[in-house]
């Protein structure tokens, strides 16, 4: 039975060196073409070019939060980050977010003014430019492509390269039709398209780390529902004094006073068995520290009566 054990801890190891391997070289080949697509963007002139090159860029950093994530979520909480750090991952998605906010911003006023005074490309370099970055997604499509699909971090590293291969196909063909009659727009158009989908996706990535970081109660999660479930699980119970957040993406912590009605000692470490069961069955919420009462000992309020109280 150990040895099986011992095989599956050694296999584990060997797929997690190899993700980390793939996320590797798909970072090295994305920075690559970060710098091949500036380079092109400004000798031909192409905006489109340059905001696939910022698109890519949003790529490289998805990639490098994942890579980053993988190898500190392995490592076991500390007397100093007792929680882990995993919250290294929603700083720098925050950081990489105002970033890209604030940069395809610029590029799309860059891109409005093509629009009110066109200029020619060179669509012969675009292509050319466009086309090896097109490839080179696809090729890490291809090496993340079935791996990962239990891990939101690598998941979401994945589609953020699925939506930088769409954006790479806009800009090839905005450079097989740059020598239409109203071809001088289709740049500046491609442009904005791209800004479009990195504005969006960025916007999500901005809230989402300011939800964590702010211990919001999680998305999706009604205080309110968790109270009546409780009370059904153990009846004459109820909570007050409830905080839900997350630590980082996934990871539900919790804290609340558990009233409960007037019975014998020894029952209560059962009955706040059954609540943690129930927590983390029903609400994954896998670490919840929580305090019983008894009836007439403290408030019947779901939250704190008053500003600073917990």
């Amino acid at each position: 039975m150990s040895g099986h054990h011992h095989h599956e801890a050694a296999d584990e190891g060997i797929d997690d060196r190899s993700m980390d391997r793939r996320l590797s070289f798909s970072i090295v080949l994305n920075g690559v073409i970060v710098v091949a697509e500036v380079v092109g963007g400004l000798l031909s002139g192409s905006l489109s070019l340059l905001s696939d090159a910022l698109h890519n860029l949003t790529d490289v950093a998805a990639l490098v939060l994942a890579l980053i994530a993988r190898r500190l979520g392995r490592r076991p909480p500390s007397t100093r980050h007792t929680y882990g750090l995993g919250r290294v991952e929603v700083i720098s998605a925050l950081a990489n977010s105002v970033t890209i906010l604030v940069v395809g911003t610029l590029v799309c006023r860059a891109a409005i003014l093509r629009f009110l005074h066109p200029e020619s490309v060179s669509s012969g370099l675009m292509l050319v430019v466009a086309s090896i970055g097109l490839a080179a997604n696809l090729a890490s499509v291809f090496l993340l492509k079935g791996h990962g699909h239990d891990d939101l971090n690598m998941r979401g590293a994945f589609l953020h390269l699925l939506q930088d291969t769409l954006s790479s196909v806009v800009v090839v063909l905005a450079a097989l039709f740059s020598g239409w009659r109203y071809g001088v727009y289709l740049d500046p158009l491609a442009s904005i398209l791209v800004i479009a989908m990195i504005v969006r996706s960025s916007w999500t990535l901005l809230n989402e780390s300011l939800h964590v970081l702010l211990e919001s109660t999680p998305a999706g999660l009604d205080l309110g529902a968790l109270r009546s479930d409780i009370q059904k699980t153990v009846p004459g119970s109820d909570l007050h004094h409830v905080h839900v957040w997350e630590v980082q993406p996934g990871k539900r912590m919790m804290t609340a006073h558990v009233q409960l009605d007037d019975r014998p000692l020894s029952e209560v470490d059962a009955l706040l068995k059954r609540v943690h069961a129930r927590l983390a069955e029903r609400w994954h919420i896998d670490h919840a520290v929580l305090e019983p009462e008894f009836k007439g000992c403290g408030s019947n309020e779901l939250l704190p009566a008053g500003t600073g109280k917990g």
